[in-house]
């Protein structure tokens, strides 16, 4: 899946070129970051349905009898409530219960699991867990033995639906089956990073590029098209989902990142417990918020934000919302100051823009 120097290539990226994406390096691969309109790509999701190639993310196989007990330590979310086919959202964090990474973890059998991570803190995340001790279980990277399709979109389910004698209907929100996929070997997943429905699709990087072709080619009636890198984060950020070096970092907790859900307190010790203890007591001292902005301009990571004149946090994410035609964003402040309807400005070089924070997540799809 990637040359022998420089930047990694997915098993896809001829498909790419032939589409005249944009390529970009991303996270040490070569990736599209967009096809022709990443506005078109972003409505096509939101509309239809948009096919990404995802295969840059990194797998790791946790198993053997001491599986939980390792992945119960490491994580703040209850591993042990998992039911076979089911995953769940969590994190890796550090003693001082910050983010090493986020991850989503699958339970593939009695004691064995999946750990999907992000493809630039792969080496990291890898290094982080073997550090630990894990007595009774073996971590390994499987990374290159996966492509990843995401297929997101109202439409997805009647799109793949052709392609696999799998019942889709059956795969609950966050649950996995192995299936096939137009003759090929497949995890088909009830997962995704847009705020749709749709399914993501582990299956061995020689069968990317014929799912990749017949899911284009039998969904392009009904609006399916390739979407990259820029309608991935915009599609993320109306859904309100964190990403890895923008709204969770090393400087980040879950209670600070309203993503306090994922903790799990009464299930036993874990890295980070005893801080998260404490600030499930006691409160925070920066909170995530949502704003719009007030009229034109657009914020962008690490701006400042500012209330009576006073920098008061740092913007993490901004852009530009197709789905509602405004300014959106993301970034922390003091708890005082995250009430919906608190007004403040973010300073973009040498002017002020007008921003009131609202609810997150910006965008909620209608079941």
């Amino acid at each position: 899946m990637s040359e022998a120097s420089g930047p990694k290539r997915t098993a896809l990226y001829d498909r790419h070129l032939a589409a005249n994406a944009k390529m970009v390096e991303f996270a040490g691969w070569e990736m599209p970051v967009r096809y022709a309109s990443e506005l078109e790509e972003h409505r096509a999701v939101r509309n239809a349905a948009g096919l990404f190639d995802v295969s840059h993310m990194g797998e790791f196989r946790v198993h053997g009898p001491g599986a939980l007990d390792f992945l119960q330590g490491m994580t703040p979310n209850n591993v042990a409530k998992l039911q076979l086919g089911q995953a769940h959202y969590s994190g890796l964090l550090t003693p001082e219960a910050t983010y090493v990474d986020d991850l989503l973890v699958y339970r593939l059998g009695e004691a064995d699991y999946l750990l999907v991570v992000n493809a630039g803190n792969l080496d990291q995340d890898l290094q982080w867990l073997q550090s630990h001790p894990h007595p009774n279980c073996t971590i390994e990277d499987h990374s290159d033995r996966y492509a990843l399709l995401a297929l997101q979109g109202p439409k997805a389910t009647e799109i793949l639906a052709r392609h696999t004698a799998t019942e889709l209907g059956a795969i609950r929100y966050y649950h996995f089956v192995q299936g096939s996929v137009a003759g090929a070997d497949c995890l088909i997943s009830r997962t995704g990073y847009t705020g749709e429905a749709g399914f993501e699709l582990y299956l061995d990087p020689a069968d990317a590029p014929n799912i990749w072709d017949v899911l284009l080619d039998s969904g392009a009636s009904d609006g399916l098209i390739p979407a990259g890198l820029a309608a991935r984060d915009s599609l993320r950020l109306e859904a309100g989902m964190a990403l890895y070096g923008h709204e969770i970092d090393r400087q980040t907790t879950p209670y600070e990142a309203n993503i306090g859900w994922v903790v799990k307190l009464k299930k036993g010790d874990f890295l980070g417990r005893e801080v998260l203890r404490g600030q499930k007591r006691q409160g925070t001292a920066k909170q995530l918020i949502g704003f719009e902005i007030k009229g034109r301009g657009i914020a962008r990571q690490d701006h400042a934000i500012l209330h009576n004149d006073a920098e008061v946090g740092r913007v993490t994410s901004g852009g530009w919302s197709p789905t509602f035609d405004k300014a959106i964003g993301t970034g922390y402040v003091p708890p005082e100051l995250a009430a919906l309807g608190t007004e403040f400005q973010i300073a973009v070089r040498k002017r002020r823009f007008d921003a009131v924070v609202v609810s997150l997540p910006f965008y909620r799809r209608e079941d």
